[in-house]
């Protein structure tokens, strides 16, 4: 699901370490009012260019708007005009080098190349003549200075060192486990109250509610469909993205009444009911569905304003997460190590093995992940204005926690201005999780199992983070969440000699609640007993 998925971002989001120096940024302040000031990305070659590392050791220089020329001939600008002075001009039609030899020749001290198609970083070979520093920046960025600060601004670059560590990463961290146990507590206390419960006319419906079993057959199947999926959104993904946009809302408005339906039915008070279809339907309830409806909404409409959308998405992605696992069940352990295996090669396989079938050369995961994207091309090595293969919209799958980072830097403004963590890095361990804790229940263990692979979980997450650091390449997330919980898991059931139930499940699915009741009560007769010996 959205663990292999959202591989980018993760190794964008949350490892600020794996990002390379040719982001920066350009500090620009209104001449008038120095305090007025905006901060915007730039991508720059370190072999063509080298900036301070701290706004304090740089000096402003006047910046000269000659967009939209391009600086392909001497005709574009006149060398008073840019004399001594940061040059901006539209990318396109000439290189970059090309641009740097005239800018220079005319005294400019800065260049500046907006770009329409996205940001790339500047490639060729440089000739020793030129000295100037050059850097692209976005077009819209180049509009939104004018707009913000006028025309009389002048402006610096300089690259900050990238910070080593992200707090913001913390708060992924608790989201993540915090999702995990919550889901799998909640499985295990539902199986409890099933089994508890005393069949009265042969109709356990309330209970049992809309609980959903995967098979073998089913689980291959399952990971079959999330291949193709995968591999639709690579093609189509500027239709399939509101597709992904529209189920998101539907099930995360579901699995957020779901779980405040369940705390709120625990509240002894505002319990009025009316009729409704035969029914009767209890009035908060109804209020509650609404509220919910309404969240998902609101969402919908604003998910593209970064200042607090966000706060709505981790919400309703939460909800999602925990209602998933509770609601999705494995039979065994068996399947579980079927459908983590089989998710494990498929992360693999679509982060290492499909950059050699595409012509990219970057993996179908990555491409997905990054959601738009335009293309570039080479010509004679250095970068020049190409049209997009795939346009796509600027819509991004909503199928991530996002936390802002709490640190300021290049690729804040470059990148992703959020840490990130794919909802299938939760669920996907989380079934394992929530079955241990099924388990748990049926054979009376105090938690053993589902408290370990917690743990074991939380562990992997912090293996992932670091091998991400150490490696400093984008990993599979599930090649270290799956070793860690299975093992442990395995570990445990051979340790407390119960690996054959463990594996086949104790037919838990089938087993009859009044024979569940009876192992309580012999049990209690034996402790009794042998406390009385």
């Amino acid at each position: 699901m959205g663990a292999a998925r959202l591989l980018r971002a993760v190794f964008w989001g949350l490892l600020l370490p794996l990002i390379n120096a040719e982001e920066g940024i350009l500090h620009a302040l209104k001449s008038e009012n120095p305090q007025l000031t905006k901060d915007y990305c730039i991508y720059y070659n370190p072999n063509w260019t080298s900036l301070p590392s701290a706004l304090s050791n740089t000096t402003s220089t006047r910046l000269e708007f000659l967009t939209p020329k391009l600086l392909c001939s001497r005709s574009d600008a006149t060398r008073e005009t840019v004399k001594d002075k940061a040059i901006v001009v539209m990318r396109g039609n000439c290189t970059f080098l090309e641009k740097a030899e005239l800018a220079q020749s005319l005294g400019a001290k800065i260049l500046l190349i907006a770009s329409e198609s996205g940001l790339n970083t500047p490639h060729g070979n440089k000739t020793q003549n030129i000295t100037i520093p050059i850097a692209l920046v976005r077009n819209e960025d180049i509009i939104d200075l004018k707009q913000n600060l006028g025309k009389n601004v002048n402006m610096t670059l300089y690259a900050p060192p990238v910070p080593n560590f992200d707090y913001s990463m913390v708060v992924i961290f608790l989201i993540a486990v915090l999702c995990v146990a919550a889901g799998g507590y909640w499985s295990g206390i539902a199986e409890l109250e099933n089994l508890k419960v005393v069949p009265s006319g042969g109709s356990s419906d309330s209970k049992n509610e809309e609980n959903v079993t995967l098979t073998p057959v089913a689980i291959v199947v399952f990971v079959a469909i999330c291949c193709i999926m995968l591999v639709l959104m690579y093609y189509f993904y500027k239709w399939l993205v509101y597709v992904v946009i529209a189920v998101f809302c539907l099930a995360s408005a579901t699995s957020l009444f779901h779980c405040l339906s369940a705390l709120v039915r625990k509240i002894p008070y505002g319990q009025c009911r009316f009729p409704c279809w035969n029914k009767c339907i209890e009035v908060r309830l109804l209020f509650l569905g609404v509220m919910c409806i309404a969240t998902s909404v609101v969402w919908a409409v604003f998910r593209n304003e970064n200042r607090w959308a966000w706060i709505l998405q981790d919400l309703l992605g939460i909800a999602f997460c925990v209602n998933f696992i509770k609601t999705l069940k494995l039979p065994n352990f068996k399947s579980c190590v079927i459908l983590l295996g089989l998710l494990l090669v498929y992360d693999v396989f679509f982060v290492f093995i499909t950059p050699y079938l595409t012509k990219s050369g970057e993996s179908i995961m990555v491409e997905v992940a990054a959601g738009p994207f335009e293309n570039s091309e080479k010509n004679d090595g250095n970068l020049v204005e190409a049209s997009a293969e795939r346009s796509a919209p600027h819509e991004k799958l909503p199928v991530v926690i996002k936390v802002p980072r709490l640190v300021f830097s290049a690729t804040m403004l470059c990148a992703m201005p959020f840490s990130l963590l794919g909802f299938g890095d939760i669920v996907v361990p989380g079934l394992l999780v929530a079955y241990c804790h099924r388990f748990d229940v049926q054979t009376s263990s105090s938690s053993v199992y589902f408290i370990s692979c917690t743990i074991a979980y939380a562990a992997g997450m912090l293996i992932t983070f670091m091998g991400l650091a150490l490696m400093k390449m984008a990993q599979p997330a599930l090649l270290y969440l799956v070793p860690c919980t299975l093992i442990v898991c395995t570990l445990l059931a051979l340790y407390r000699k119960e690996m054959k139930k463990f594996w086949s499940g104790n037919n838990y699915q089938v087993m009859d609640p009044m024979d569940f009741t009876a192992n309580e009560e012999n049990s209690t007769r034996a402790n009794e007993q042998h406390e009385g010996q």
